[in-house]
This record gives structure tokens, C-alpha cells and sequence, in this order.
């Protein structure tokens, strides 16, 4: 299953928008740490740089930043 939409942090001043596609069961072979998620990209809102890309592997992995990783987390929890 396909999910999208945006996570806004900062207090609603910084929006992160994302696309994940999960299954209901785990994959140890494709899925995120062995998860569900087994693609799943982020981009700040509104622009066209890919800032976290996985693709059964990663292609770009989750950089240094607080706000992205706090997003890629609660992406995380809520599906894989």
C-alpha cells in the first residue's frame, strides 16, 4: 500500500513531504531494519531535492539533520 502526505515541524513553518510504501507484513529481505516499509522518500516541501530515498536499499540514507530525522522517526513508528 502507497501512503503520502506532510509532516510539518518547527512549529507548521517547515513542512517535509513523503511517500512510503508498506506492507502489512515485514520483510527481512526488502523492508526497512526488516520492517514493512520497503520504499519510502522525503523531500522539504515544495522542492524537488530527494533528501532520504529507499528503494529495498538505500539509495540516499537519512542525513545529519534533526528535523529530517525526527520526521524519517515518526515515519518509522507509524509504518514499519
Amino acid at each position: 500500500m502507497w501512503s503520502k502526505g506532510t509532516i510539518w515541524t518547527n512549529e507548521g513553518k517547515v513542512g517535509y513531504d513523503y511517500w512510503v510504501k508498506h506492507y502489512e507484513e515485514p520483510s527481512e529481505m526488502h523492508g526497512i531494519d526488516g520492517g514493512r516499509i520497503s520504499k519510502l522518500e522525503i523531500r522539504k516541501h515544495g522542492e524537488l531535492k530527494t533528501l532520504v530515498n529507499y528503494d529495498r536499499d538505500w539509495d540516499v540514507e537519512v542525513p545529519d539533520d534533526a528535523d529530517v530525522q525526527a520526521v524519517y522517526a515518526l515515519l518509522l513508528k507509524k509504518y514499519n
